[in-house]
């Protein structure tokens, strides 16, 4: 850090050496006065005497009064040691995460101390007004000085500190998702100087951001790369209440998933599925929102994942569907589906798909002709279920477009359900 070097109570006013020839036996008396108003006005600096604290602001008051009166008494002003010595000050200040305002309150009260005494020595020495103001004029100027390099020191500083804390925050969010995991020793070791606390539990959210649009402010808590393909955040505690709607309004309409919920050394784990999720988004994914949770779409996300092996199953299992109209299939595939979610109740279905009750039944009933046996074989319900999901949600149900917009218009309409009956 390289601080500008400028003088410090630049011009001494006239007849000051002769005046202030006297003040140098009172410097001691002058900087312990400064001392005590200091610890007794600005509490953060009172500290215990004799500490290491307690002897640097000491030493740093008695610079500070010699400088002055030195350069009153005629010595040349050059006030580059005063200038580091408080953009030093400064910058610890800012290292030590605290405000200006003290450092400003103490150069304050050391002002009020030396004109109190400048005062009493104008009756003492016989000064004219005329002397005491010019030598308040230059202590006037010498405190701006000193709190302008304070302030110096301190704003280098912050900008410092923010871009090595901005480092460490890209090491540790690295270091949450590194595969193998990181122990959590090292994670906690990393947070404590990123200015990061360390929650109970993370997860990984995948985010798809609008072509075009900047992205989004994020609360410090959240870290993020934006910089990647497939960028990602990481969330603290992300069980929290109001969490899900919170990112929600904050991602403001980017696509995103959330990956499931885990202690701070499982990053890597809760980002692959929160990717895994995004990627069914968009596409063929079970999501219709802006934001989703991997955790709810677990049956897509797993079938997701053995996706041939499903449409192999579901070409030999769901074979029989090859008797309906090419348009009819997915259609009579997702009545099954909810059918079985509702525990074979029509009415609890025909909700859910919007239709008539006895339009439910009367597919389910065609359907039992296809499929024989196995919609009530507790064995292989589950197996079923997880194929019509699939089927659903996928496609793996193959439908001739050129097929199905030909029979359309000649396809013959269910029965109304007062002609069907009820199953």
């Amino acid at each position: 850090m390289t601080h500008r070097t400028f003088p410090v109570a630049t011009t001494p006013p006239p007849q000051a050496p002769r005046e202030a020839e006297p003040l140098r036996a009172h410097v001691p008396a002058a900087a312990e006065e400064v001392v005590q108003e200091i610890r007794r006005l600005v509490p953060e600096y009172a500290a215990p005497p004799g500490g290491r604290f307690d002897r640097a602001m000491r030493w740093a008051v008695v610079q500070s009064v010699e400088h002055f009166v030195e350069v009153l008494a005629g010595a040349p002003p050059d006030g580059a040691a005063l200038t580091g010595l408080y953009a030093g000050i400064g910058a610890y200040e800012a290292r030590r995460g605290r405000s200006l305002d003290g450092l400003q309150t103490a150069i304050r009260v050391g002002g009020q101390v030396a004109c109190r005494r400048f005062i009493d020595e104008t009756r003492r020495l016989d000064w004219s007004l005329e002397t005491l103001g010019q030598i308040t004029e230059a202590l006037f100027e010498f405190l701006e000085q000193v709190a302008g390099a304070a302030s110096r020191g301190y704003a280098e500083a912050t900008q410092r500190l923010a871009t090595e804390r901005e480092r460490l925050r890209w090491r540790l969010r690295d270091l949450l998702i590194a595969d193998p995991p990181a122990s959590r020793g090292a994670i906690a070791e990393l947070a404590r100087p990123a200015g990061w606390s360390l929650p109970r539990t993370i997860a990984a959210v995948a985010v798809r951001p609008p072509a075009g649009r900047p992205v989004p402010v994020l609360p410090p808590a959240i870290l993020a790369d934006w910089d990647r393909d497939d960028p990602y955040l990481l969330v603290p505690d992300p069980d929290g209440p109001g969490q899900e709607g919170f990112l929600a309004t904050l991602l403001g309409g980017c696509r995103a998933a959330i990956g499931p919920t885990v202690p701070p050394d499982g990053g890597a784990l809760s980002l692959r599925w929160a990717r895994r999720t995004l990627a069914l988004t968009g596409r063929d994914g079970p999501a219709r929102r802006d934001v989703i949770r991997c955790l709810d779409n677990v049956p897509a996300v797993a079938a997701s994942m053995s996706r041939e092996l499903l449409a192999l199953a579901v070409g030999e299992r769901l074979r029989p569907l090859d008797e309906l109209p090419p348009h009819r299939r997915v259609l009579f595939a997702r009545t099954l589906l909810e059918y079985m979610k509702c525990h074979d109740n029509a009415v609890d279905a025909a909700e859910r798909l919007m239709v008539h009750d006895q339009t439910v039944r009367y597919r389910i009933r065609r359907l039992r002709r296809l499929l024989g046996d196995g919609m009530n074989d507790p064995l292989r319900r589950t197996e079923l279920m997880l194929l019509l999901h699939a089927a659903v949600e996928f496609g793996l149900i193959e439908e001739d477009a050129a097929e199905t917009a030909a029979a359309a218009p000649h396809a013959r309409p269910e029965p109304h359900p007062v002609e069907r009956g009820t199953a």
